[in-house]
């Protein structure tokens, strides 16, 4: 999964990935030591630094924002390609400057590097003082206190059975408006080139009752929004003896029902999972979104078969025609990986193709980046020049900015029901916020508003990746 697929820019993942340091906001105190904490990668991983947000505040740790006030430096990481495990690496070093300069300072590594590269973080680079796996914050004050005793501290046991769903995060970077809701973990699906499966391990699923408790409670404290997350989302399914069965569908209709002033989201879906169910459901809640990332990949039968995708084009191409058939308005947008193991032009094609007939409104495009471990290591041969790579990734982002610049002219003259979620970046007179297809649109400012508001927004002109709208009525917050 590449949850990141919840932005509305078209985003080219070939060279860096960029992480996102915790704004504490309110939560920065005087209290106790101090984090500092940085987030790559997926969304999952930002959905899990506030986790660990919460386990350090419970130990009298307050959060900040400078890096050099920190007695605790913790890097949540992502393994998903070579050059994200890279840049990591580059900001352990810089952590260990500041770590040089203030003796007793601690440095962690989280999440899905941690996993897959401890032994070497600890012994051959000598870089943190601990090692966490996705599974193992729960012991983070024991590994911090071994840590502080001298001793490393790691734990990176993947869990069968682990959700944190007794832990209430703390937002980080939150507008108060929008957040994350994480409904399973791991993932079953064991696609050739994704090292998930081996860094988060099996997937569960979290009891329904502590999903809805979760997002009552963001409702009650001004949130609009939920993203509902998992690596495979489609396939959460919950039983409990004495208790009714609880499927995706079910579930994200349970969330839509707490208010309808609750809009509803969820990444990722995966076209082998994704059911009529969930569609009709999505139709018969106003406040579901009308937004499906739906991960292609590749747009060859013969690559994804080499992919262990498990669907075939002909597959893929059914879901979307139930998605346009079922949901009339809805956006749907993708992954795509460019080169990926004896991928030939005429299969390239095949995925530029599919990219046009799909008609995305944004995709997340990647060069195949071969991962340690993964089937695909062990199979077959990297055999795309990085050249051939390149340059078939920018065809793919050409091609994706046309579909998705004719996606938007399309919305011009439309009137969308939109959430204000803060100011724009390039103005403080003008406010931003998502439509019901995830796209962002631009509009000045009225008196009176705030985020949290839904307004009525009439679209006039458009960009690549932005709609450019004004007012034309406002609704309730």
């Amino acid at each position: 999964m590449d949850s990141r697929g919840l932005g509305i820019s078209q985003r080219v993942i070939d060279e860096t990935q960029q992480g996102t340091a915790f704004n504490p906001g309110e939560a920065d105190t005087e209290s106790g030591k101090k984090f500092y904490i940085e987030s790559y990668g997926c969304a999952m991983n930002f959905s899990d630094s506030e986790i660990v947000a919460s386990i350090l505040m419970t130990e009298n740790y307050s959060a900040t924002r400078k890096l050099e006030d920190a007695d605790l430096i913790l890097i949540n990481t992502c393994s998903i390609r070579e050059k994200a495990e890279e840049t990591i690496r580059k900001r352990l070093r810089i952590f260990d400057k500041v770590k040089k300069q203030k003796p007793g300072t601690l440095v962690g590594v989280l999440g899905c590097m941690a996993e897959r590269l401890k032994e070497k973080l600890i012994e051959e680079e000598k870089l943190v003082d601990l090692v966490v796996g996705p599974d193992s914050y729960r012991d983070l004050p024991i590994l911090i206190a071994s840590a502080d005793d001298g001793e490393k501290g790691v734990n990176v046991f993947l869990s069968r059975e682990e959700t944190y769903a007794d832990i209430s995060p703390v937002r980080l970077n939150s507008n108060g408006v929008t957040a994350f809701i994480s409904i399973t973990r791991g993932c079953d699906n064991m696609c050739s080139f994704c090292v998930v499966p081996f860094t988060r391990g099996r997937e569960r699923s979290r009891d329904p009752l502590s999903i809805e408790a979760e997002a009552i409670q963001l409702f009650e404290n001004g949130y609009r929004e939920v993203t509902l997350l998992g690596q495979n989302v489609d396939s959460y399914k919950w039983k409990r003896e004495g208790e009714g069965d609880v499927n995706f569908a079910r579930l994200i209709e349970r969330v839509a029902q707490i208010s309808p002033l609750l809009r509803v989201r969820f990444s990722t879906s995966h076209p082998k999972d994704i059911t009529d169910e969930v569609l009709h459901t999505i139709v018969r809640n106003r406040n579901i979104c009308n937004y499906v990332h739906l991960p292609v990949q590749s747009g060859s039968s013969r690559v994804l078969k080499l992919m262990n995708r498990t669907y075939d084009r002909e597959w893929y191409m059914n879901r979307v025609e139930a998605i346009h058939r079922i949901i009339p308005e809805c956006a749907i947008s993708s992954d795509v990986i460019a080169g990926f193991c004896t991928e030939t032009e005429e299969e390239h094609r095949d995925t530029l193709s599919m990219i046009e007939w799909a008609k995305y409104s944004m995709s997340y495009m990647f060069t195949y980046s071969e991962r340690p471990g993964t089937m695909a290591a062990r199979k077959y041969t990297d055999d795309i020049p990085l050249a051939t790579k390149k340059r078939r990734l920018q065809e793919i982002v050409l091609l994706q900015n046309k579909v998705s610049h004719l996606s938007n002219q399309r919305d011009i003259d439309k009137t969308f029901e939109v959430l204000i979620e803060g100011d724009s970046k390039r103005s403080s007179e003008d406010f931003k916020g998502r439509n019901s297809q995830n796209k962002m649109i631009i509009f000045p400012k009225n008196d009176g508003l705030q985020p949290g508001d839904y307004v009525e927004v009439k679209v006039h002109a458009v960009t690549t990746a932005t709609l450019i709208g004004k007012i034309v009525q406002n609704q309730t917050s």
